[in-house]
């Protein structure tokens, strides 16, 4: 396997956890360190595969971060294709012809649904979002509808259509003309492009992962597809959770076979090495960045290192049937979590949920999920809580699960299960 060379991993915190600490609290965010403390300080300083290891030595089975991860750490293929472009021309001017974003470009397309062909490549997935709603803009699309529950980012404009009121409060005004309806009413939305036919862009996620995996009805975007089409709306489809393999297809739009004005990806996009967000467009769509080519720019859009990456994914991807594997690894885990829950958990337990490789344990209260957070770790197994579901406690794990692998998640929820019972009976107003 070809690596970056950083050295060896116990050189790489240059103090101990407190000194750590310490500057989280002087120069980042005190809340983040408190919450460090949660966890016991420890220091993430090494990663490889479905695996990340700390500071003292420690390992633990990563099914968290945050969707990042659907090839694992610094998957072979992909850290080799950002070390060779890191060593020759990692930067470029973004004046002449560059051919790495080319072809991550003909790459990201090949795997689109069809008619999907014109990309802007940006950072984070909020800068995707912001794409989207501009091309929205651009177009006239001056109504923008979002769904209750869904999460869309923090700058501005994502932030309107993320609906969550401790996000937005602090932020006010944001940005006008933005409505939500619930997630999986198709008829409330109807209802809103019919009395707004030719004005309204539409955004939503196939399936809410930060919301707390929450999943339509069946038919739901499909529906949404075609009341968008009626109405002369502006379809935006946020794949930047859901997408590139996480749900055991390239994208949530391939289920019910839709193709939206705007596809969002991001995240795992960068092969879980460096940070790469994609949108993704109809020609039609695209029109207003091909009339001027400096309407929408951003200095490293579209940088050779960052597209080196999003070769190596795709090919990765590809090469190692990782969608495949999702959907297969997927299959075999949800019903053996909803098993071990009912099980251990049957009074803190609301539901177990999931597709592919996007899974939530929902408890009856959102401390609880905190509880099981720490339990998990306490048993080995990094997991993610979910903003706009605080009761949610879920897992994106890898594609790259072994079959040890997968009995080590399994056996960590078991015993991190049975540890909140234990944990909860000494906790007041708690059964």
């Amino acid at each position: 396997m070809t690596t970056l060379d950083l050295g060896p991993a116990s050189a790489a915190p240059a103090r101990g956890e407190d000194h750590i600490l310490g500057l989280y609290r002087a120069h980042l965010s005190k809340g983040r360190a408190t919450l460090a403390e949660l966890f016991g300080t420890h220091m993430e300083v090494e990663s490889s595969g479905a695996w990340l290891t700390t500071s003292d030595g420690e390992r633990f089975l990563n099914a968290g971060g945050y969707g990042v991860f659907i090839m694992g750490a610094r998957h072979p293929v992909v850290v080799e294709a950002v070390e060779r472009q890191l060593r020759t021309h990692p930067v470029a001017t973004r004046i002449l012809l560059e051919p790495t974003v080319a072809l991550a470009a003909q790459a990201l397309v090949s795997v689109m649904p069809p008619g999907l062909d014109r990309v802007h490549f940006a950072l984070s997935g909020a800068e995707a979002v912001e794409t989207g709603l501009k091309l929205a803009r651009a177009h006239g699309y001056k109504r923008t509808v979002s769904m209750t529950g869904g999460y869309h980012g923090k700058t501005l404009g994502a932030l309107s259509a993320t609906a969550k009121e401790v996000y937005q409060r602090p932020f006010r005004p944001l940005v006008p003309d933005f409505l939500h309806l619930p997630y999986g009413d198709a008829d409330a939305l109807a209802a809103e492009l019919a009395a707004h036919p030719g004005e309204v862009c539409v955004i939503v996620e196939p399936v809410q992962g930060e919301g707390g995996v929450i999943i339509p009805p069946p038919g739901y975007l499909k529906r949404i597809e075609e009341l968008v089409r009626t109405h002369d709306g502006f379809l935006v489809l946020d794949e930047v959770q859901s997408g590139f393999g996480r749900l055991g297809t390239w994208w949530g739009a391939d289920t019910e076979g839709v193709v939206p004005d705007v596809l969002l990806t991001g995240k795992a996009l960068g092969g879980g090495v460096v940070p790469v967000s994609a949108a993704v467009a109809t020609r039609k769509a695209f029109r207003p960045f091909d009339k001027d080519p400096y309407v929408h720019t951003a200095t490293f859009s579209g940088q050779p290192l960052l597209m080196a990456a999003v070769q190596g994914a795709i090919r990765a991807m590809q090469e190692e049937e990782l969608v495949g594997r999702a959907a297969e690894l997927g299959a075999a885990l949800l019903p053996r979590i909803a098993e071990i829950a009912r099980t251990n958990i049957p009074d803190l337990l609301v539901d177990v949920r999931g597709r592919g490789l996007l899974i939530g344990v929902e408890l009856t209260e959102a401390g609880l999920a905190g509880e099981l957070l720490i339990e998990l770790f306490n048993h080995g197994v990094v997991a993610n809580h979910s903003m706009n579901g605080s009761s949610v406690v879920r897992f994106t794990p890898p594609a790259v699960l072994t079959d040890r692998d997968v009995d080590v998640l399994l056996d960590s929820f078991d015993k991190a299960t049975r540890a909140l019972v234990s944990g909860s009976a000494t906790l007041p107003g708690r059964r």
